[in-house]
């Protein structure tokens, strides 16, 4: 899973903002992956999903936004058990930020 997360942390990247640090940028991708794991809580479906966020008015810079189709099909493969009980969000940012100190 790891593996495979990295993969996906890699694809994720989103350029820096001017006044972003990489350690915020981790924290924004891990808001990113809560709010895809909420929206699988909340029965959304897959291809709705971006639309469905978008409609929360989340606080992330817009240029996040651009992530929720690579991170939903890694949320969405998840078990229901693991959507319901373990939180995706500290694993990616643990996984960004480990990545951000090499």
């Amino acid at each position: 899973m790891k593996l495979r997360l990295a993969l996906i942390a890699s694809l994720a990247a989103t350029p820096l903002l001017a006044a972003e640090t990489p350690e915020q940028s981790c924290a924004y991708q891990a808001d990113v992956v809560a709010a895809v794991q909420q929206a699988r809580l909340d029965r959304v479906k897959e291809r709705d999903v971006p639309e469905a966020i978008a409609a929360t008015n989340p606080e992330w810079p817009e240029n996040y936004n651009a992530a929720i189709p690579l991170m939903a099909p890694w949320v969405y493969e998840q078990k229901m058990k693991v959507i319901r009980n373990d939180d995706l969000s500290a694993v990616w940012k643990d996984l960004c930020i480990a990545q951000i100190k090499g």
